[in-house]
């Protein structure tokens, strides 16, 4: 790799941290293309490079996230349950289903799920209904510092059983596609279980972070994770998830769905592009 190269690396790792912290996904669908197209790197030190962006963006933001009271601890680990319980069985049925027909049914569902956010652009802070009986007795109720509104907002987890299964779905995709969930997490959270979208995107940066440590031994020991590489992606990343993380309790709601958004329908295209045979 060329210095030229390098500070190419770091600037879209860079912007990838930003955009992954504030939509609260990992930072691979900017750095994998990047690196495969862009900079010529073979797909699997890219996803290995990818690895690493994941947990930098958590890393970077997870702390700034949990000291500003932005990231839900109690919905997060609760949700981790279902998501690595769903990792595991993905995993283990790899073996036995033919991946293309779920990849472009994943990718179906990101893109509808994208008009879903876009009948929600107006919306700042979810409705404020009663919390239900479960979300009570699990104690995932709420509230959040936001300095745009200059108020404590509260919150509560609704439909707690369709959010959890919607999150045990997203694990087996993970471990069944081996693609990132970030995006799945989001979207259960805002839209099943109605979270407002700063503490989805800042409670999905937690978790991701998880998951993403969980599977990065297993992509050292392949030996997938090239240091030269991987340098100028980590401190590009961790640069922007700082910046990310500084950003979003200063923003609206509206403006970190509408960063989401194009991630969405993004991720929706490469996921089928790759079931169809198009994608990196």
């Amino acid at each position: 790799m060329t210095p030229e190269a390098d500070l190419g690396i770091f600037a879209i790792s860079l912007a990838a941290g930003l955009i992954g912290a504030l939509a609260g996904v990992g930072g691979g669908i900017l750095v994998i293309p990047a690196l495969t197209i862009g900079f010529g790197v073979d797909i699997h030190l890219a996803v290995g490079a990818s690895i690493v962006s994941v947990i930098a963006t958590s890393s970077g933001a997870a702390a700034a996230y949990v000291r500003d009271r932005m990231t839900d601890m109690r919905v997060g680990m609760f949700l981790e349950l279902a998501t690595t319980s769903g990792a595991v069985c993905g995993a283990l049925l790899a073996a036995v289903v033919a991946p293309a027909f779920l990849y472009v049914l994943l990718g179906l569902v990101l893109l509808s799920s994208a008009g879903l956010q876009v009948t929600r652009l107006a919306e700042e802070t979810p409705p404020t209904d009663p919390p239900s009986a479960l979300a009570t007795r699990l104690r995932l109720t709420s509230s959040y510092p936001d300095r745009r509104l200059g108020r404590e907002v509260p919150y509560s987890a609704r439909r707690v059983p369709l959010g959890f299964a919607l999150m045990w779905i997203a694990g087996v995709v993970s471990g069944l596609l081996g693609i990132g969930s970030g995006v799945l997490k989001v979207l259960a959270m805002d839209g099943a279980m109605r979270l407002p979208m700063k503490v989805s995107s800042a409670t999905s940066n937690f978790m991701i972070g998880v998951t993403a440590a969980a599977s990065a031994g297993i992509y050292l020991s392949r030996g997938d994770v090239d240091p030269q590489i991987a340098a100028p992606v980590a401190l590009g990343v961790l640069t922007g998830a700082i910046i990310g993380a500084r950003l979003l309790n200063r923003v609206s709601n509206r403006s970190v769905r509408l960063i989401f958004l194009p991630v969405l329908v993004a991720v929706g295209l490469e996921t089928i592009g790759r079931g169809l045979g198009f994608g990196l």
